[in-house]
């Protein structure tokens, strides 16, 4: 959106600077910048929801942007987690509205809204939880240092171990959790 805005803005002070040159004017740079350009481009795209010119809203994407609801606080947290589905809402196509297996624990299965949008706008989880990824080898080589045995050594073990996990890996296996919890 700024890069369409900036382009605008020098497309403007060029066709300007072509009319100074038709015209042989002085050159203003004060009157070649129109300094409400971007900020009126911003303020519209924001306020509407359209992602793009003004003049173009054909092209333009709506929805980008939305007003916060704040009418309880159960409310605007329930706006936060909303997800939408960029699919028409005419069709009456199932497979998009229904819950895969993998949604389990990430998306509420409750709460949609009714009517045209049912299963198109989904919202997280009341537990779920985003969070960034994270490289795995420097707490690989910390569990290590603190009796990570490998899957190898362990095998053939009669002795009760717990299975240690890294970003949904397999790692290993340890004998005393509790301890390796507790560092």
């Amino acid at each position: 959106l700024f890069r369409m805005l900036l382009r605008k803005l020098t497309k403007d002070v060029y066709r300007y600077l072509q009319k100074c040159v038709e015209t042989h004017k002085e050159f203003n740079l004060a009157l070649a910048v129109k300094h409400q350009t971007i900020t009126n481009g911003l303020k519209y795209s924001l306020a509407t929801g359209n992602w793009g010119d003004q003049k173009k809203s054909m092209s333009s994407k709506a929805g980008v942007s939305q007003v916060l609801n704040r009418y309880t606080y159960a409310s605007t947290l329930s706006h936060l987690r909303r997800c939408n589905t960029p699919l028409g809402r005419e069709g009456k196509i199932a497979k998009p509205r229904q819950l895969h297996n993998t949604h389990w624990g990430m998306v509420c299965p409750a709460e949609t809204p009714e009517g045209q949008a049912c299963g198109l706008v989904k919202n997280l989880a009341l537990m779920a939880c985003i969070s960034v990824g994270s490289y795995s080898a420097p707490v690989i080589e910390f569990l290590e240092e603190w009796g990570l045995e490998s899957l190898e050594e362990n095998a053939h073990s009669s002795t009760p171990c717990t299975k240690v996990f890294v970003n949904g890996v397999w790692m290993g296996v340890h004998r005393d959790p509790a301890n390796l919890v507790k560092t």
